[in-house]
């Protein structure tokens, strides 16, 4: 039988004793994309937090690809060691580097030399649909719209083995918000890129997910095995 890629094994974590989430397990495939649906509040985002590293869990166990990143109190694989991109909420572009400063510090810190991360950072930029006069521009010189796309190739710039989303077109006009939806699900495809992309738009899960969950689903699937 094919070894889950992701598995997230009775997952808690609880801040100052409210919030977080709850006995939380689900696996996942290489090359798979799970939407995670739910309101504000249900811990969509602090389950991203954990997969990525940013957090510990309370209780529980991560693994990914076959090995244990995670465990209680205490993450055994530190973020920067996972190989996961992170496109955040608030899409967290750091404004005092340009587009291709962004792209170029995440290259770096992965170890990647610098002839490289030119030719990916081009790679990427072209992939995701940043023109390349927009390079040198800095992230207020952006429209939102371009943010997102950079936020996004920022994110992939490292072959991340699994790229992890928070809502990240929840700031946009409808109809923007369905163009950089359908750029991404092709995107996504055509690398084959494992994703987890939370959110609470249904129109985001239909045309992104290959499966959709909720963090009440999560919870109840692991109450019905025990």
């Amino acid at each position: 039988m094919t070894r889950p890629f992701l598995q997230v094994v009775r997952v808690t974590k609880h801040y100052d004793g409210r919030g977080g989430i709850e006995d939380v397990s689900f696996d996942m495939s290489s090359g798979e994309s799970v939407v995670v649906l739910g309101p504000s509040g249900s811990g969509k985002t602090t389950l991203l937090r954990l997969i990525a590293g940013l957090e510990r869990p309370d209780a529980g166990e991560i693994w990914l690809d076959g090995r244990k990143v995670a465990e209680p109190k205490r993450n055994i694989v530190a973020a920067n060691e996972r190989r996961i991109g992170f496109v955040f909420q608030d899409l967290a572009l750091w404004p005092h580097l340009s587009v291709r400063g962004n792209l170029d510090f995440v290259a770096e810190s992965a170890g990647i030399g610098r002839q490289e991360r030119r030719a990916r950072i081009e790679e990427v930029l072209r992939h995701c649909r940043v023109e390349s006069g927009f390079a040198e521009r800095y992230p207020h010189q952006l429209s939102g719209g371009e943010q997102q796309r950079v936020a996004l190739a920022r994110a992939l710039v490292a072959s991340p083995q699994i790229l992890l989303l928070d809502e990240p077109f929840s700031s946009l006009d409808p109809d923007l918000r369905a163009t950089l939806r359908g750029e991404l699900s092709s995107l996504r495809r055509n690398l084959e890129i494992t994703a987890i992309y939370v959110t609470h738009d249904r129109d985001d899960a239909a045309a992104l997910a290959d499966r959709t969950m909720t963090i009440e689903e999560m919870s109840t699937m692991r109450a019905t095995r025990r």
